[in-house]
């Protein structure tokens, strides 16, 4: 089974005007990840707008991007939704058209025991091919549920036909850690703090999760270069520039940064999903005065 490893992105979805899913804009986006070198593509994730779609554009975002990546690196579809029903139809989907895996995260809003967490799991792995690869999306701070590291293996031990390793996106490295002890440290962690990737891999992950690569993925590759042919004083160096960069970015707090900069950047990013909004035309001229230093 293929995982994910190395530079992940999260990929973001352009949105026409009328709020209309534009697949020419993924296939430049895909098109422009792979020229920058990156491992994964990561759509329909948080960086993706996933909640704010419908199943049929979630459905189009999936086959758009599996079909323009055309093999050439892996991508894993995020298929977790409110609806158990819609995530089982989701996955299995991705996995008709080509997908290489799935993420699923949490369930949200309702708090969820440890055996409710996994039966979960153990539901939706048991609607899904054998050996259909399926990362768990750990998100605590947006989906208001936590999965700890014994729960996490109750999880491994119930959907051993899949579930594979665990899309992290909190700056715990405790749990972090624990993650990495599941199934006899064997299990596949993909860290989203995209700002401490040099010390998740030096730690044992596999890779990083990072809506930041989806107009800035250099950094992130010159990183995963640099560790990869173990210059690690270089990667050092690489890691400080990166974990300013990704301040400087996140800075605004607003996903419509990374499609600003993807325009910017020959890559149409277009319009946020409501009740999303767009950066107001100073606000887009403030961003762009902070990445300058990165854009050279």
């Amino acid at each position: 089974m293929k995982k994910l490893q190395g530079v992940i992105t999260a990929m973001t979805t352009p949105f026409t005007a009328d709020g209309q899913v534009d697949t020419e804009a993924i296939c430049q986006q895909v098109e422009f990840q792979i020229s920058k070198g990156v491992d994964c593509l990561y759509p329909c994730g948080t960086t993706g707008e996933m909640y704010l779609m419908s199943e049929e554009q979630r459905k189009l975002v999936a086959e758009t991007v599996v079909k323009a990546a055309a093999g050439r690196v892996t991508v894993f579809i995020h298929c977790g939704a409110v609806n158990e029903d819609e995530v089982v139809r989701l996955a299995n989907h991705a996995c008709s058209v080509g997908a290489d895996g799935v993420g699923i995260v949490t369930p949200s809003y309702f708090t969820l025991s440890p055996r409710m967490m996994v039966e979960y799991y153990r539901r939706v792995c048991s609607q899904l091919p054998k050996g259909f690869p399926v990362y768990v999306y750990v998100i605590p701070q947006c989906a208001s549920n936590d999965i700890t590291g014994e729960t996490m293996q109750q999880i491994a031990d119930a959907c051993p036909d899949n579930v594979i390793g665990v899309k992290y996106s909190f700056a715990d490295m405790r749990r972090f850690m624990e993650y990495l002890k599941v199934n006899d440290n064997t299990f596949s962690v993909v860290f989203g703090p995209d700002d401490l990737f040099l010390p998740a891999l030096i730690m044992g992950a596999d890779g990083t999760v990072s809506g930041c690569a989806s107009c800035m993925p250099e950094p992130f590759v010159e990183i995963y270069r640099l560790y990869k042919e173990g210059k690690f004083d270089e990667a050092r160096k690489a890691q400080l520039k990166c974990f300013d960069m990704v301040r400087a970015l996140r800075g605004g707090a607003d996903m419509s940064i990374f499609k600003n900069i993807q325009t910017k950047r020959g890559v149409r990013g277009g319009y946020m999903h409501k009740p999303l909004l767009d950066l107001l035309p100073e606000e887009v001229d403030a961003m762009f005065e902070r990445m300058k230093p990165y854009m050279e």
